[in-house]
């Protein structure tokens, strides 16, 4: 009997969580900022670099050969801005009263279930933050680098024009 228990006890966990998960699916819009506020303070909080010299060869006259990038044009920036997004957005958990997911803060004063559940919504976004910077890599990079995507319209390139996961229409879906 015992053994029988034990073997359903993951069942039984899978059916605790999958309602929680197929909520939080159901917040994309509400993810997508999540992940833009935290792309957003990635580049508020980025430092001026120098360009990238990949002159590193010398021709016949001691001239050095090669070509000169601008490092706010560089592939090396946009690996640098999206990094660390997704692995700062597992501070966040999804707010069953708003739908907003919002930021964790260290206090330690939730019951063993709020944690749990603060757990699974953490893994969730983290999730979907890397479905969603995989599936728009190319788009991202180019929109980084063209100057479209500064402090201040993060949100709304990323979630209305790139993701398209906070449009009207498909928030009423």
């Amino acid at each position: 009997m015992a053994a029988a228990i034990y073997r359903l006890l993951p069942l039984v966990g899978i059916l605790l969580v999958l309602p929680m998960l197929i909520e939080a699916i159901h917040h994309k819009c509400a993810a997508c900022k999540a992940v833009a506020v935290e792309l957003e303070l990635a580049l508020a909080n980025e430092r001026p670099r120098n360009d990238i010299d990949l002159r590193h060869r010398l021709d016949s006259k001691g001239q050095r050969q090669g070509r000169v990038i601008q490092y706010k044009l560089s592939e090396l920036r946009v690996l640098e801005l999206l990094e660390g997004v997704c692995s700062r957005v597992k501070d966040y958990t999804l707010d069953k009263a708003t739908g907003e997911w919002i930021k964790l803060s260290n206090s330690g004063n939730r019951n063993e279930d709020e944690k749990r559940e603060a757990e699974v919504h953490s893994k969730e976004i983290a999730v979907y933050c890397g479905r969603l910077l995989e599936k728009h890599e190319d788009e991202l990079a180019s929109t980084i680098r063209s100057g479209e995507m500064v402090a201040g319209s993060v949100n709304t390139v990323l979630c209305n024009n790139i993701s398209r996961d906070c449009n009207t229409e498909r928030e009423e879906l």
